[in-house]
């Protein structure tokens, strides 16, 4: 998910009663809650590498415990300069010294919590179509509910109101005189959980009815020299058997989904409607033949752009384009092959993402005429080479 709903999530699991029970538990879990992004530190070294570590070993269960100790250490240092400047204005006042927390100062039960925290970001990333890797290095399989996609409207709704009410009634309160509750909003962080688990079960339960629908339809270049009688319209040839499907959500709408599906020749995307139980596909535009194997996509497979990306990735397609000159490269670069990367999952559009002229999560490799690595670009941005490329 996106870093603010995951803010949000820490926030309303402490608002949901962890705050009355240890001091700093709102801060330390919303922090707690984005804190396995700090990964993105990696990107300094290059878009290839910050792609390598990211959703890596600070979202994996032996990670959590050292993330639960910066968070913990960030903590403590925040309260220990706390006391200091509470000591030194209770040496100026003493009369009007009070306690620092309401809630009392127990750092193993909020360890405890942080951990709790640190648990949904793994949970709340798992929902989408990227994926997490929870038990590496052991295993290093990528795991995805492919339930919600990375935005999700209605979630961050929910989470921002049941962090907003609370603040709005308790200003309405004192306009009235009424007495001030110390901890405020337990109820409404305890509904925006609810509503965001009854969420994920409602989008799991149309998830697998679209997988369902695009596993069962009838994919396939059309004949054209083939009329259906009954219809008029262009027949399909022997439909190809279905070896693996996936479904991708979109936002808001939890009955329409993004399928692709992997023939013995070619993956078909289309569209599908749990709703009403419809699969809308375009043949011209919506099928990838399987690209042929060569040498120069052999070579890019092989470098650290292409090693990372199939890691992760589980609908690549990977394309030889041809003879090209690399975009700011050198003189002398119009031998460069290069070969293209990208994941089936998501090239589908909505408002904002024109996935199919400009696909996210891209690469391209060039290879020189010595079939080695010579660039590598990836979102844009250029891999610096490392000496075994």
């Amino acid at each position: 998910m996106e870093p603010i709903t995951h803010l949000m999530t820490g926030a309303c699991l402490a608002r949901a009663g962890c705050n009355r029970k240890a001091a700093y538990a709102t801060l330390a879990m919303t922090l707690a809650a984005e804190a396995p992004d700090l990964d993105t530190l990696w990107s300094a070294e290059g878009p290839v590498a910050g792609f390598a570590h990211h959703r890596g070993i600070t979202h994996t269960l032996i990670g959590l415990p050292f993330d639960g100790l910066a968070v913990i250490g960030a903590i403590w240092l925040f309260h220990r300069w706390r006391v200091r400047r509470a000591a030194r204005r209770a040496a100026g006042d003493p009369q009007n010294a009070r306690p620092l927390t309401t809630a009392p100062v127990r750092w193993g039960l909020l360890y405890g919590f942080i951990l709790i925290a640190l648990l949904s970001h793994i949970l709340l990333d798992w929902t989408n179509n990227y994926g997490v890797r929870p038990f590496f290095p052991f295993n290093s399989h990528w795991y995805a509910g492919s339930i919600v996609f990375i935005f999700e409207p209605v979630l961050f709704v929910i989470l921002l109101l049941a962090l907003i009410a609370p603040v709005l009634i308790g200003l309405i309160n004192n306009e009235v005189g009424a007495r001030r509750e110390i901890y405020r909003g337990r109820g409404w962080a305890i509904f925006a959980l609810t509503a965001m688990v009854a969420i994920w079960g409602w989008r799991e339960v149309e998830h697998s009815k679209a997988m369902r629908l695009a596993a069962q339809a009838n994919y396939g270049p059309r004949d054209l020299g083939e009329q259906d009688p009954s219809t008029g319209s262009e027949s399909p040839v022997q439909p190809a058997p279905v070896l693996r499907v996936t479904a991708s959500p979109y936002p808001i709408n939890p009955y329409r989904w993004h399928t692709v599906v992997e023939t013995p020749q070619f993956y078909q995307m289309a569209t599908v409607d749990s709703l009403r139980s419809t699969v809308q596909t375009d043949p011209e535009h919506d099928l990838f033949y399987k690209p042929p194997t060569t040498l120069a996509t052999l070579v890019a497979k092989r470098s650290r752009l292409g090693e990372t990306y199939l890691d992760w990735s589980s609908w690549p397609v990977v394309t030889e384009i041809g003879m090209v000159a690399a975009i700011d490269a050198p003189a002398g670069t119009a031998d460069w092959t290069a070969v293209h990367f990208m994941d089936l999952r998501f090239l589908y559009e909505m408002p904002l993402m024109v996935a199919r002229r400009n696909p996210p999560i891209t690469g391209t490799v060039y290879v020189n005429a010595d079939r080695r690595v010579a660039r590598m670009v990836l979102g844009g941005r250029v891999q610096p080479l490392e000496p075994r490329e």
